[in-house]
């Protein structure tokens, strides 16, 4: 078991672990950690509690000390300067002519660093445009791209329900949601209806995705027979799935009637969960609204080498079990070990073959004879003598005494 305090350093942002060390904390403290931006001033959100350790990332940092009333002025100080450098960073822009929409500027409590955060349709080469913000501030300048989730969690508003955002006042993550949730609880798929401020799925759409499982794997699908409690067959003709009513269509061999019975009076055949579908011009027209969970701008380096710590672990487990198919002993052959045999034979009488065959230079000559000669098939591209494997040297002595005129060369 490990002591830890939770702290938050942003509204509605993540809350990370830290050594409470000897200071005794409580809710909404204000204390001063270090972390991998520098030093910065967060609220305590989880007093000092043990947790095991498989859920802490390993070493924590200690908290400094308590925050003073000096340092809520550094903070307000800071905050007044982020105003001013958050209008000279736009000036800037606009300056150098870059299609980047600024969104938010941040010093950190020390000053040592000022992260500007923007966002853009594409990759912005900003090299220029920092060497003249690091010359106007002289500190540390991070400019860092953001996606549309992020803006809209950091400027807030307010939804179609009339409330603040989710993102903005408590949501630390974002979840991923897609058009099957919008489908599958029966929502027109009209992208203005479905889509929040950010232009993405409203993340609501997640919050009854499991009420809407279950209810439906209880429904009947449409056109579905189903046997009511008179005992007579009908067919469904639609039904509520928040209110568990199903209407069904009775033939009476005169007339047909519509009567309407609750899901649990009818006898049905349990169905499993039903993949939903989307056609091909829904998934096209739909296709930007969607959005698997961006990573947010929050993320700190012991979490990074938590998740790639875990990536690392996943691939040492396939290069174990790929080490360990390859290694897998065989059960050897007879005609495999007969081969092998055949070919250690072969080679000794090459070997043979070539011992004691040597020019007059001192050389040995290539062995020429028999069809199973090692290399066979290197010897066969080379047709031309003179291209065959000699020795770099014997083949400078052969061709000099070849321009001489002398070709004694056995």
């Amino acid at each position: 078991m490990t002591k830890i305090v939770g702290i938050r350093f942003r509204t509605a942002g993540k809350i990370y672990y830290f050594d409470p060390a000897d200071f005794d904390l409580d809710m909404a403290m204000h204390v001063i950690v270090e972390t991998a931006r520098g030093i910065e001033m967060g609220t305590v959100l989880i007093p000092p509690k043990e947790v095991d350790d498989d859920k802490v990332v390993s070493p924590l940092k200690p908290v400094i000390r308590v925050a003073t009333d000096e340092d809520e002025k550094t903070v307000e100080r800071n905050k007044e300067k982020e105003k001013e450098a958050f209008a000279i960073c736009k000036e800037k822009i606009i300056k150098h002519g870059l299609e980047m929409k600024l969104v938010d500027a941040e010093y950190t409590f020390d000053g040592n660093k000022l992260l500007f955060y923007f966002t853009a349709d594409g990759r912005i080469d900003f090299r220029e445009l920092v060497k003249d913000l690091a010359a106007v501030f002289r500190t540390r300048i991070e400019l860092r791209q953001i996606g549309v989730r992020d803006e809209t969690k950091m400027m807030g508003g307010i939804g179609i329900c009339g409330r603040p955002l989710c993102c903005h006042s408590y949501m630390a993550d974002f979840v991923p949601v897609s058009i099957k949730m919008a489908k599958e609880q029966n929502l027109s798929l009209n992208p203005t209806k479905i889509s929040g401020v950010c232009g993405r799925l409203m993340c609501c759409l997640k919050y009854e995705q499991d009420t809407y499982e279950y209810l439906n794997s209880r429904m009947p699908s449409i056109g579905e027979k189903v046997k009511t409690p008179e005992g007579i067959i009908g067919e469904v003709k639609s039904v509520s799935v928040l209110r568990q009513l199903v209407r069904v269509v009775i033939d009476n061999g005169e007339e047909k009637e519509l009567r309407e019975y609750t899901v649990d009076d009818l006898r049905l055949k349990p169905r499993q969960k039903k993949d939903v579908k989307l056609t091909e011009e829904e998934l096209r027209e739909l296709k930007d609204l969607e959005d698997s969970g961006d990573e947010t701008m929050e993320d700190k380096p012991q979490e990074k080498q938590q998740r790639n710590r875990g990536h690392r672990d996943n691939k040492n487990e396939y290069r174990e079990r790929r080490d360990k198919r390859d290694n897998r002993e065989k059960r050897p052959y007879r005609v495999d070990i007969e081969a092998a045999e055949a070919s250690a034979n072969e080679t000794n009488e090459v070997n043979a073959a070539n011992a004691g065959r040597e020019n007059k230079d001192g050389y040995k000559k290539p062995y020429k004879g028999g069809k199973n000669r090692p290399n066979k098939q290197k010897y066969n591209r080379n047709k031309d003598y003179k291209n065959k494997n000699y020795n770099k040297e014997y083949n400078k002595d052969y061709n000099r005494d070849k321009d001489n005129g002398s070709t004694d060369t056995q």
